[in-house]
């Protein structure tokens, strides 16, 4: 009798083993997220839903996951956080299969949308800076000299790749002059005017920030700006342009940034609530340096040229 119960009680032993070992929690109903551990690996299961208008997402790994996540233009970055959340749960169990559900947010469950894509890089990539002028022994004879040469050889090499790149998309330098000539003087005009609305459609989220907080600033001291710009120009020439890619996998997603130099002749009036003259005259020419940096996708469809920074030297 006792090795019959010793038998027993072996077999169940092994039964409860193997039911450990091939079982995973079953998944719900809605939309869910489905991570399963196999070893030490992680990997995403599936999403599953009912709703047929949802987009299939094929299994990936986390970052994988996130590059694909970062091709759609409606969620915002609230959302993506939230999608990848399960990257970081913690996987304490010492289980060899584990299953942890995660529920979508409600914004993916209604839209079902789940890639979001950058509207701007949101800052300018290596600002445009003035460089210190050396002599030609300095430059060949000194190490000094030598390292200054390598920088400016990389820097124009830079600004060539992204013309050059640029160029495959039709651009025409006399033509990108007239369009950013244009929108010089018509944000300059919108920023006299104090037009908030029309001025954020010609400028990249950041540069709106800024120059609503300038507006806000400066009609708390004048109510009211006269300006006005001299043609033709003084000059208008390219300084730099950088590329700024967003996916290692696909060279074509990515911005360009071209910082242009503005010489222009201007006049400019400011008047307090009464309509005095506070500051300037509209019948003196001031000569006046701009130079600011403007920016286009070179994958969005319909994506045009936009303000995207100003530099002061």
């Amino acid at each position: 009798m006792a090795l019959v119960r010793r038998f027993h009680t072996v077999r169940s032993l092994l039964r409860t083993a193997g039911s450990r070992e091939s079982s995973s929690l079953p998944f719900g109903n809605g939309n869910e997220f489905s991570l399963t551990q196999i070893g030490d690996d992680f990997r995403f299961g599936y999403w599953r839903s009912y709703h047929s208008s949802l987009s299939h997402v094929p299994e990936a790994h986390g970052r994988s996951m996130y590059s694909r996540l970062c091709e759609s233009h409606n969620v915002n970055i609230h959302l993506l956080r939230s999608t990848l959340i399960a990257e970081s749960l913690p996987f304490t169990n010492d289980k060899r299969f584990v299953a942890t559900q995660v529920k979508a947010p409600p914004q993916l469950q209604k839209t079902g949308a789940v890639r979001v894509s950058m509207v701007s890089p949101g800052f300018v990539y290596e600002p445009y800076a003035l460089q210190e002028k050396i002599s030609i022994w300095r430059r060949c004879f000194t190490r000094g000299g030598w390292r200054r040469t390598k920088e400016d050889f990389v820097r124009e090499l830079r600004s060539a790749y992204a013309i050059a790149k640029l160029r495959k998309t039709g651009y025409s330098k006399n033509t990108f002059y007239i369009e950013a000539l244009e929108l010089y003087k018509q944000i300059n005009i919108l920023m006299a005017n104090g037009d908030k609305k029309e001025i954020r459609k010609n400028v990249t989220e950041r540069m709106y920030s800024a120059l609503k907080n300038e507006i806000k600033q400066r009609e708390a001291i004048w109510d009211g700006v006269y300006w006005e710009m001299i043609e033709p120009v003084v000059k208008i020439r390219t300084l730099q342009a950088r590329l700024i890619g967003i996916d290692r996998t696909d060279l074509k997603k990515a911005f360009i940034q071209l910082t242009l130099e503005f010489l222009t002749k201007q006049k400019f009036e400011a008047y307090d609530t009464k309509g005095n003259v506070v500051a300037g005259d509209r019948k003196k020419e001031v000569l006046v340096r701009d130079i600011w940096v403007f920016e286009k996708s070179l994958f969005h469809t319909g994506a045009y040229w936009r303000l995207c920074g100003r530099i002061k030297l």
